[in-house]
């Protein structure tokens, strides 16, 4: 377990020298940055509980663009979870979003961006669930934590197993179809996380707004690592 300042700390020490995670220099283009917060009337349109419609909207603004991906945003207060029950806590709604997600085409490959070896897998199968997922355990600088891949195609869990070592840039796996990923508009998932507390093979992507300073301190910015440029 790590505590999050030091994780930070590494984190910003190393950061520029993380391999990709996906096939894209996401330092050097511009992907395309949704906001999926009330303040896009265009969501009220397209109707995210309509998955369907909802993944057109996106990739065709992502097709419009000059690098090929969409990204949605960490830490930010989404209405984009009305199509799952998921979501609905008895007392407030989880909201709150605690990873990145990388909008790319089923298929598209997912690496390793450093040296690891494998905590979990599953398959979360349940509507607006991550479907496949692994989660992938690291060291760096005497600090260990965690790194979450969510919304994977089934044959990416094919083979693994707990203590399974993967080097940087491995490939680890594939992002899912609708299908299989959940219910969602194909994309990944990457989420940093400092303490797992015990959970395998699924850990929270979504807190509740109460709950926001308590979950971001578990999961800080995978921006550290993605070096998305324009975040």
């Amino acid at each position: 377990m790590a505590n999050d300042d030091s994780l930070i700390e590494v984190l910003r020490r190393h950061r520029g020298a993380f391999a990709p995670v996906i096939p894209f220099d996401l330092a050097a283009g511009e992907p395309v940055v949704f906001d999926f917060t009330s303040a896009n009337r265009d969501l009220e349109r397209v109707g995210s509980h309509d998955t369907v419609s909802f993944a057109a909207y996106l990739f065709e603004q992502i097709s419009a663009g000059a690098l090929r991906v969409g990204v949605g945003r960490w830490d930010e207060d989404r209405v984009t979870y009305r199509h799952s029950p998921l979501f609905d806590d008895a007392v407030e709604q989880r909201s709150v979003h605690l990873g990145i997600d990388l909008f790319v085409t089923p298929g598209t490959e997912v690496h390793t961006p450093l040296d690891a070896t494998l905590h979990s897998c599953a398959d979360n199968d349940r509507l607006g669930d991550y479907g496949p997922t692994i989660i992938l355990e690291h060291t760096l600088d005497g600090v260990r934590f965690h790194t979450l891949y969510g919304h994977l195609g089934r044959p990416s869990l094919a083979g693994l197993g707990p203590g399974l070592s993967f080097a940087a840039g491995d490939l680890i796996g594939w992002v899912g179809e609708q299908h299989e990923n959940g219910g969602w508009p194909p994309h990944l998932h990457f989420q940093v996380i400092a303490d797992l507390q015990g959970r395998r093979g699924d850990f929270p992507g979504v807190a509740a707004p109460s709950q926001r300073a308590r979950y971001l301190a578990l999961c800080p910015d995978p921006n550290l690592i993605l070096g998305i440029r324009g975040l």
